[in-house]
């Protein structure tokens, strides 16, 4: 009965996030494929998977679009009219600014630290910002601080002397405290660019 249990749940460790991975994906394609087929009156979809595609051909091309000067004109007058209306510019800027901290040119998550909050206690987070105008806030960081099984985090302002740079790959520091520690964290960058808090 022991080794039957045993086997039960090692299977549920393989099978759980397997099949909620393909629900998501399913979910995701499927979704997209029902869009389109109404955007264009279709009973279905030409094939499984293609209103995805369409998405990301379309993203593809507004990306490729952007980078020359008509392109950007577009973007910065679309930008200017968002930042106009009160709430939308909220919401636009928050989502602009947390994808461009994973992947635009100017990165957010990329300088892992260890704060320490109590004697013999620390978190792990990323320097966000690393100076401020405001003469009180002199010598204080700001560090995000992800929160493990969620998709939210704390952002707190510290003194730069309880704060200690990590040696570590911030998409794989990142994975490691949202998994609760869980996920492995052993790709160390090979060089320290210098002070990360400064």
């Amino acid at each position: 009965m022991r080794i039957i249990v045993r086997g039960f749940f090692k299977g549920l460790l393989i099978v759980v996030p397997i099949a909620v991975t393909a629900y998501v994906l399913w979910f995701v394609v499927t979704m997209l494929d029902d869009l389109l087929a109404r955007a264009f009156q279709a009973d279905a979809s030409p094939f499984p998977g293609f209103g995805l595609l369409v998405v990301a051909v379309a993203t593809t091309l507004v990306g490729l679009l952007a980078s020359n000067v008509i392109g950007r004109k577009a973007v910065e007058f679309m930008e200017k009219g968002f930042s106009n209306l009160p709430v939308v510019k909220i919401v636009y800027g928050s989502i602009k600014d947390l994808m461009g901290a994973f992947v635009g040119d100017k990165k957010s998550f990329d300088r892992p630290v260890m704060v320490q909050v109590a004697e013999g206690m620390r978190v792990f987070g990323f320097v966000t910002c690393s100076r401020f105008d405001d003469p009180k806030l002199y010598d204080h960081v700001a560090v995000y601080l992800p929160q493990s099984y969620n998709f939210a985090g704390n952002l707190i302002v510290v003194h730069k002397k309880r704060v200690e740079p990590i040696d570590a790959d911030g998409a794989q520091f990142m994975a490691f405290v949202v998994s609760g520690g869980v996920s492995e964290m052993s790709a160390a960058r090979t060089m320290i660019d210098g002070d990360l808090v400064r």
